[in-house]
């Protein structure tokens, strides 16, 4: 029996709308000062209602960028999409790979190296950049998109949870795949990608918001401003010493940083929330 309390419905939308305005107030203010030019910015206080100066703040961020740095959000923007892709795809591919190698193939160590993948959770980025900066340094990708991506591409977490998923399909299904003469990779491209593929979509966008948000790795490795992403941009456009900083133009930009990431969350809400609730079989 479901009880209907009309002042404990009403409490809980009021929750939910003053959380939905603390959380949005913030973008709004953003998205005010991208529409305003920068005087009325800097005056006290600033207006709260947008602008007229939308289409030329955001036509000068995307194509002539801030006086104080070359590159402008058109680039950026394509970087920071270049690596984001790369990371995500990378991770889940390899992840796929690699979990279906340790679960259905038996191998000398088998345990050893998945415990020794899984065992890098614990160890936080910070431990593993310099060593990391090394390596890249040493072969040369230094300012490349081989240089943001291959770094961030092994994630011990999309091999562990694959894993995982892995070992609850059927022992029944991978036998009469092999009464069939299905090889290998036929097995894992035609059966179980199909099967895992509201996983990979939840993946794709827990992946593609990580490599979207780096900052500390392209900050490291790239020192060509045709390299830098959205969030490196940002901290460049900041750091304007003694001079006015441009807070439309900077604004502008830090919207558009966030339109990516918010089209990709909302263009796969659903396969991203029935994978992280659903197990397909």
């Amino acid at each position: 029996m479901i009880e209907h309390n009309p002042a404990r419905t009403f409490i809980r939308h009021l929750v939910l709308i003053l959380g939905v305005v603390l959380v949005m107030f913030p973008v709004y203010v953003a998205f005010v000062a991208s529409t305003l030019d920068l005087p009325s910015i800097t005056q006290a206080p600033m207006p709260v209602r947008p602008g007229s100066f939308f289409l030329s703040n955001y036509l000068q961020a995307m194509y002539e960028g801030s006086k104080n740095l070359g590159s402008v959000a058109g680039v950026m923007l394509k970087n920071s999409f270049i690596m984001a892709m790369g990371i995500s795809m990378g991770k889940i591919v390899i992840s796929l790979i690699a979990a279906f190698a340790i679960v259905f193939f038996r191998f000398p160590g088998q345990n050893f190296f998945f415990w020794s993948v899984f065992i890098t959770i614990m160890l936080p980025i910070e431990v593993r950049i310099m060593p990391s900066y090394k390596v890249i340094s040493d072969l040369g990708m230094l300012n490349s998109y081989a240089g943001l991506i291959l770094p961030m591409m092994v994630s011990a977490t999309g091999v562990f949870l694959f894993r995982q998923f892995f070992k609850s399909i059927p022992r029944e299904i991978v036998e009469a795949a092999q009464m069939d003469g299905s090889s290998p990779m036929r097995f894992l491209i035609q059966i179980l990608v199909p099967m895992t593929r509201t996983f990979i979509a939840a993946m794709f966008v827990i992946q593609f918001l990580y490599g979207w948000n780096q900052y500390l790795w392209p900050l490291l490795i790239t020192t060509e401003e045709k390299y830098y992403t959205l969030l490196i941009g940002i901290s460049r456009m900041l750091a304007v010493g003694d001079q006015q900083a441009e807070w439309h133009i900077i604004m502008a930009t830090t919207i558009l940083a966030m339109l990516p990431p918010v089209l990709v969350v909302i263009s796969m809400q659903k396969q991203f929330v029935k994978g992280m609730t659903e197990t397909e079989k």
